[in-house]
């Protein structure tokens, strides 16, 4: 299994914490590739993806890297080709309750349509 991020268990404990539906962590959405999205919510097809090392200046994040950019592009256009919904944030974002605040509102949304 990938190493967690500290920004994964950020989001992971303000889940519990807003006793929203836990997610799924590290789900392989794709048939015959490895993706994995960092968070699921295959019933609803909604993900959430904390996407590390986006302000750090001595390590380069694979998703910095051109090569690593180009590899994002692919996995996040095969799961919207698939009706996913990717929310993508960074560290920071996470921290600052960014994230969980909007995944509230878009599963509140999921809900009401049930």
């Amino acid at each position: 299994m990938p190493r967690i991020s500290a920004g994964e268990r950020v989001f992971h404990m303000q889940c519990k914490l807003e006793k929203i539906t836990m997610p799924e962590q590290e789900y392989q959405f794709h048939d015959s590739r490895k993706w994995r999205f960092d968070f699921a919510w295959p019933e609803q097809k909604i993900a959430v993806e904390v996407e590390g090392g986006t302000y750090a200046k001595r390590t380069k994040s694979r998703h910095t890297t051109g090569v690593g950019f180009d590899g994002d592009c692919e996995k996040y256009n095969a799961a919207a080709e698939n009706g996913w919904r990717v929310f993508r944030y960074s560290t920071k974002q996470v921290n600052a309750f960014i994230a969980i605040r909007q995944m509230k509102r878009v599963l509140k949304g999921c809900h009401a349509e049930d």
